[in-house]
């Protein structure tokens, strides 16, 4: 579980983010110039970028340290799904 510093530190960048995407949406309904709203795109990308690399950070850091403290089996099953996860980031 993610500690409660970074859960509300996460939660204000996902604010952010969506607050990010209310305004494009506006502005695909203005309309507005392709560039400005491809801009905006590669912006709110980059944020959620970053917040999916907060918690990756952190899930290695501590939760697959931990499961080693619950025995080999468990730290298997968090390795296994690490490699999961990075397989999926890396598409």
């Amino acid at each position: 579980m993610l500690e409660e510093a970074l859960r509300a530190n996460l939660v204000s960048r996902l604010n952010r983010a969506e607050g990010q995407l209310r305004g494009i949406r506006r502005m695909i309904e203005a309309p507005r110039p392709c560039v400005d709203i491809l801009q905006q795109l590669s912006a709110a990308e980059a944020a959620l970028r970053r917040i999916s690399h907060s918690v990756f950070k952190f899930h290695v850091e501590h939760c697959v340290p931990e499961a080693g403290t619950k025995g080999a089996a468990a730290q298997l099953k968090q390795l296994k799904e690490l490699v999961d996860i990075f397989d999926q980031r890396a598409r």
